[in-house]
């Protein structure tokens, strides 16, 4: 069995491989509750799906105390993994009974409660790592971002391919010049692969509607059967909780929990909201895609409660002190750049799972091959010439998730918020808010395969431009939302 690297054994280690910074114990600040010698107490919200794995991960580096779940079966089922920790349903009685006893907390569950919680978390003075996208809205990620700074703790976001060496290079690649001035940048990704489309919410009104149309003979027993299924899955899943910050709606099996509430907009934030923070992450890095000006979609259509099948964004970013104007196009649902400008540069073959595609004064970049007009390959810089710092790695040299915690538990060691890549305030808030306006977008083009209405964006104010020409209606929401009761509002 493979030791852990304790808060211990990680001060007596006079480096971290491949950091290339040295570590003194007299530059590590003590944790407001334990001392500087103890292993850090860690809460998880959210522990089932994706929040297993962050708990897990979490639990090789710190001591795990607490564990959070709306879903009683996920919560009994990580009690037998972690059976110090106490359980809660509700993570603010978690907070307000524990609040003393915890330095540390994940944050795993649907989108519309990242904010929430990571908030409440931060201003009791608690870090954070809190799943990707950030947040649900635009606002959001401003004010986590701001409360991140304000707090000092330390934060990442768990788009956890930004440990890897290969994504820090190319990143740096970009930054450095390889391809001198950028000018355009495509990114794309075979998701959603869970439902989406106008239509598909279902209420037992509907159900029973629809049942007696269609075949009148077993309709009462169909009826009969799905109500004794949806309260079996109500006595298993708090749904007045895992609704939280969301307005009410009907549980209706299979269609919200566990998995795909990803698909609506009240919940979720759709095939760019959940893969862009990863595959945006290297270009919003290395070619610095913060603070777009405007930003227009088309779709398949919507019907302002359940995302699009598919869609096509684009962002118009101005220039900055080192590059010119860039235009950003993401592609969801497997679409791709158009052929005949990959193949200008030589790629003629493109993965449709999901990549980048990256045009400079000098050439242009697939993923991590660069090349001239023709095809001419170009030479990546010498690392020398960069600005790339690699990712430190624990003893047992894990990498993935588990690296990605351990930046994140290096950032809590020494008090440095800064060392986390994915931080909120320096780039977690800013990639989540160029994401989501891609969203704001999206909502804005309802009608299928028609080009929607532009959004003509102010950063720096966090304010829809044009808001009053716009006639899509619930814009202003999607920047600053409205919360349910029980649940304080944000003040950006």
């Amino acid at each position: 069995m493979k030791k852990k690297l304790s808060r211990r054994d990680f001060f007596k280690t006079s480096t971290i491989a491949g950091t290339g910074f040295l570590v003194a114990s007299g530059n590590f600040a003590k944790q407001s509750r334990a001392s500087a010698l103890q292993d850090v107490a860690v809460a998880g919200v959210g522990v089932g799906g994706k929040g297993s794995s962050d708990i897990k991960d979490a639990s090789y580096y710190g001591k795990v105390v607490a564990i959070c779940d709306v879903d009683k079966n996920t919560l009994e089922g990580q009690s037998q993994n972690f059976k110090d920790a106490k359980k809660y349903v509700d993570f603010r009685e978690m907070f307000a009974e524990m609040g003393d006893k915890i330095d540390a907390c994940t944050v795993s569950t649907t989108d519309h409660m990242h904010t929430v919680i990571s908030a409440m978390a931060m201003k009791a003075g608690k870090h954070v790592y809190t799943q990707k996208p950030l947040t649900r809205t635009i606002g959001e990620a401003r004010y986590l971002g701001n409360l991140a700074k304000s707090s000092g703790v330390c934060t990442q976001m768990g788009n956890q391919g930004s440990v890897e060496d290969g994504l820090r290079k190319l990143s740096a690649q970009f930054r450095s010049g390889v391809l001198g001035n950028i000018k355009e940048v495509h990114v794309w990704t075979n998701r959603p692969i869970w439902p989406q489309g106008p239509n598909r919410a279902m209420t037992l009104a509907k159900f029973s509607e629809e049942i007696k149309k269609n075949d009148p003979d077993i309709a009462a027993d169909e009826i009969a059967e799905k109500e004794k299924q949806i309260e079996s899955a109500l006595s298993v899943v708090d749904w007045k909780l895992w609704l939280g910050t969301a307005p009410y709606r009907e549980f209706w099996p299979g269609v919200y929990h566990s998995f795909s509430w990803r698909g609506w907009w009240d919940f979720g934030t759709g095939a760019l909201g959940d893969m862009a923070c990863h595959n945006v992450n290297m270009p919003f890095k290395g070619c610095e895609l913060k603070n777009p000006t405007s930003v227009v979609a088309i779709s398949s259509g919507h019907d302002f409660d359940s995302f699009p099948a598919s869609s096509t964004t684009v962002f118009e970013f101005p220039a900055n002190d080192w590059r010119g104007p860039v235009k950003f196009v993401w592609y969801d649902a497997a679409q791709m750049p158009p052929i005949d400008l990959t193949s200008k540069y030589g790629f003629e073959k493109v993965d449709g799972g999901g990549g980048s595609f990256i045009i400079g004064e000098k050439g242009a970049a697939l993923n991590g091959t660069f090349k001239e007009e023709g095809g001419k390959e170009i030479p990546w810089l010498k690392e020398e010439e960069t600005d790339f710092v690699i990712a430190p790695i624990d003893e047992q040299g894990r990498g993935g998730d588990s690296r990605h915690k351990f930046e994140w538990f290096n950032a809590i060691w020494q008090n440095k918020p800064e060392i986390c890549w994915s931080n909120f305030p320096n780039h977690a808030g800013p990639l989540t808010e160029t994401i989501l306006l891609g969203n704001l977008a999206i909502w804005a083009a309802p009608e299928a395969d028609k080009w929607g209405e532009k959004i003509e964006w102010d950063a720096e104010k966090l304010i829809v431009t044009n808001l009053d020409s716009l006639k899509t209606p619930g814009v202003a929401q999607l920047v600053r939302p409205i919360y349910q009761e029980g649940y304080e509002n944000i003040d950006i």
